[in-house]
């Protein structure tokens, strides 16, 4: 169990830090041409991925349902609509406001489809998540502008 919280907590470091270059992408290119870059950049390295191990995670992909495929889709439009945002809104906040929507559609999920009841503290969690969006917004303190670099 500890190795995939440790894998999750990577997953979202580098979630973090990919969407920062994007963002860096989409100012001198566009969100579209970022989002198209990195899909590009991304494929190679699966299809290269793929060769160097048989390609047997690729057969029987074209069997999979049609609504399947809209991860595709759905991630395209995430990467391109966050490279847009993030560029304006700031990276700490855009994190949190799409951890928050993340969290919002799991619990979502997790009722709809699968019958789980609402815990109350997940939506606190969600909750603390968008307080800290409005705390993140507030005004720097003096003392620890002076302390930053630039």
């Amino acid at each position: 169990m500890a190795t995939y919280i440790g894998l999750a907590v990577l997953n979202g470091l580098l979630i973090g830090l990919s969407r920062s270059l994007n963002g860096r992408l989409a100012m001198a290119r566009g969100a579209l041409g970022a989002s198209f870059w990195n899909h590009l950049v991304g494929f190679g390295l699966l299809a290269v991925i793929a060769a160097l191990g048989g390609g047997q995670e690729l057969a029987g992909a074209v069997e999979a349902p049609v609504e399947a495929w809209l991860g595709g889709v759905l991630g395209a439009l995430f990467v391109a609509a966050n490279s847009f945002v993030l560029a304006r809104l700031g990276t700490v906040r855009t994190v949190l406001l799409v951890i928050s929507g993340q969290m919002l559609s799991g619990v979502a999920i997790d009722y709809l489809a699968r019958g789980m009841t609402l815990a109350p503290l997940q939506l606190a969690g969600i909750a603390a998540i968008l307080l800290g969006v409005v705390v993140a917004r507030l005004p720097m303190p003096s003392s620890a502008r002076q302390r930053q670099p630039g």
